[in-house]
Parts: structure tokens; sequence; C-alpha cells
């Protein structure tokens, strides 16, 4: 029986996703793609689900970025069939073109390198191990960070130490990120991942649909001129004003209890 290359366990109103090729040091290869597309189709419209945390198996590696032996072989078969191949990653994933709009956590178990960094940078909320290591080493083989490496990176740190780690193709330890702002949180290996999860349920225990609208106004805010972007902001609101949870906050804290938000 073929071991899956993606694994989803839910805990609560949490999803766990983990990219389970530890071996390889969780690779993004056909079966890794193909994977994480499929639970970030499933879990966006899964009502139960309002956070996700995505991680690697092991502790070696978060994803040390595309299979390059299985992206060489696929040239090579494309080809032999008279085909052009220009890149392994599908037009479509969860770093480009697909909208997640529940709370995404990186939980980094070691190192992230390449599409595996550009993968925690498409998250919202990145919490590191103590050993992990991150970098964008692209440029090293003739190539660049075309997953969201060179959009995401400048806009997540201070812009000149970005392009160094773009341009010299660094790796950056945990406790660098952590103190540029690329990483929120670095903690022992062992304490991983009850951090990610303790911070999903803290989001958990807000509004869900209230959590979805402050990041969808967060997201809109860096393409948006100040005044531009708090008329948006005054229309999400009034939208979110149309729900159940929106009325269940303040009627919770005048009856002084803990409101029950049900995503609705």
């Amino acid at each position: 029986m073929a071991v899956a290359a993606v694994i989803i366990e839910k805990i609560g109103k949490t999803a766990v996703i983990t990219i389970n090729r530890a071996d390889q040091r969780n690779a993004l290869n056909l079966a890794v793609w193909t994977g994480l597309v499929d639970a970030w189709n499933e879990l966006r419209e899964d009502n139960d689900v309002w956070t996700l945390v995505v991680t690697g198996s092991g502790d070696k590696a978060f994803c040390a970025g595309a299979d390059l032996k299985e992206t060489h072989e696929r040239k090579i078969a494309a080809e032999k069939a008279g085909e052009q191949f220009l890149s392994a990653m599908p037009l479509i994933t969860p770093m480009r073109g697909m909208d997640m709009p529940k709370p995404v956590i990186a939980a980094i178990n070691g190192v992230a390198a390449g599409g595996g960094l550009e993968l925690a940078l498409a998250c919202d909320l990145r919490v590191a191990a103590e050993h992990a290591c991150l970098g964008l080493p692209e440029v090293s083989i003739g190539l660049m960070p075309a997953a969201g490496g060179c959009a995401r990176l400048p806009r997540l740190m201070p812009y000149g130490i970005a392009l160094e780690m773009l341009c010299t193709g660094e790796f950056m330890t945990a406790q660098e990120a952590h103190r540029v702002g690329l990483v929120n949180h670095v903690v022992p290996s062992g304490q991983l991942m009850e951090k990610a999860l303790e911070r999903a349920e803290k989001i958990n225990a807000n509004g869900p649909l209230a959590v979805r609208a402050v990041k969808e106004a967060a997201a809109v805010n860096c393409s948006m001129s100040l005044a531009d972007s708090l008329c948006y902001e005054t229309l999400i609101l009034a939208r979110l004003r149309q729900t159940e949870d929106s009325w269940e906050g303040p009627k919770a804290f005048s009856e002084k209890r803990k409101p029950v938000f049900k995503g609705r």
C-alpha cells in the first residue's frame, strides 16, 4: 500500500497538514504538490476547520524544496516525448493562485529551503524549532525563487536583508529569522507542535468569520493607500455585521459568559 505524500489530521478545529517524505527531506515532488493542492481545496470548504498548521515529517526538514532528481527525470522524459518542460511546479499552488481565507501556521521543524521556505512564506504565521534554518538558494543552481520568494520575502523583513538573502542564497538561523521578523516564535524542537497548536487554539477562541475578515483586510491593505484601505475595512465590517457571530460576542459579554461562535 502506497504511503500518502501529504497527511491531514484534524485536532479540534485545527487541521494539521504534514508533508510525509522524511527520507527525502520532505522535498516537493508531484505527489506532494498534488497532496497540498487537494488539502487546500478540501480544507477551504470544511466548515469544521478554522485554522491550518503545515509541517514536515521527522525533525530534519520542514521541506527542502523541489525534488531535483524527479524534476530532472521528468525533464528527460518530456524531451524524449518532444515536449517542452519548464517547471515541475503546477501553475496553481498554495503559494500562488490558491486563496485560503483561514489562518495558516507553518511549524518549521528543520530545514526550509527553496520551495519549502516559499511554502512557509505563504503561511500567515511561522513557528520554528531552534535548529531550523531558512534559505532560498536557487541562485546557486542558476535559478530564482519563483513561487513567491522574491515577492513575499521583502514584504516580511527589511528589504536590504531580504535582497542579500536572495542574491547570496545564504541560509538564516531560526534565531536570526526571529530577530528580523520572518519568524514569529522560536521554540525547542520538542515544543514545536505544542506551540503551533497553542497559537491555533488562541485564534480559534475568536469568531472565525471575524478572523477571516481581519486576514482579508490586512492582506488587501498591503496593496492599497491608507484612505482606500480604511474604506475597504468599512465594507468588510458591513459584511461581517450580517453574520450571527458578530452579534454573539456582544451578547455573551452582556450576559457575562464566553461567546459560542458557530462560523455563520
